[in-house]
């Protein structure tokens, strides 16, 4: 297995969460929340989306899928076309109210994205700096597993929210 070949394997792992703890639910369902603050799995499932589109474009030197190929009009979100999840109120938290079928869409387009990207790499690109604002400078290498895990955790989470709410509901 080249490194292509587990980062594509590792990062193919966050699709197959996310469809389950998203999958057949209604809007209803998916802004369910445990508390008035919590996070809700829309919200879980778009962020996870959000960041690995946001955080590979960047590394990958190209536009966001979000935007290049109209996500951003589909949800039609109150929120700049940058935001991403990071830093917004739990009353943002409660603004993402879309359908299964369109966050699992912008997050299996988003993973095609991804898909695409890691299939070109080789395993000199993962030394390349990536982000000079950190001590040590983060490498490409780096901010994929960053991305993995940050996907992976989102995920977990949602899975863990619709276990709350089909147990309270």
């Amino acid at each position: 297995m080249d490194i292509a070949e587990l980062l594509i394997e590792s990062h193919g792992r966050v699709g197959g969460v996310l469809h389950r703890a998203v999958g057949g639910l209604d809007v209803a369902q998916l802004t369910w929340r445990a508390d008035p603050d919590a996070n809700t799995i829309a919200w879980l499932a778009w962020h996870a989306a959000r960041g690995e589109d946001a955080q590979v474009a960047d590394v990958a030197g190209r536009e966001q899928v979000w935007t290049t190929l109209g996500w951003a009009g589909r949800f039609a979100l109150p929120f700049d076309d940058h935001a991403s999840g990071y830093g917004q109120s739990s009353d943002e938290v409660g603004q993402v109210r879309v359908s299964a079928e369109l966050l699992l869409g912008y997050y299996d387009a988003t993973a095609e994205a991804t898909k695409a990207f890691l299939g070109g790499l080789r395993a000199d690109d993962l030394d390349r700096v990536v982000d000079e604002g950190w001590d040590p400078p983060v490498t490409l290498g780096v901010r994929l597993v960053s991305i993995i895990d940050d996907s992976l955790q989102h995920a977990g989470q949602a899975s863990y929210v619709r276990g709350l709410m089909e147990r309270a509901t």
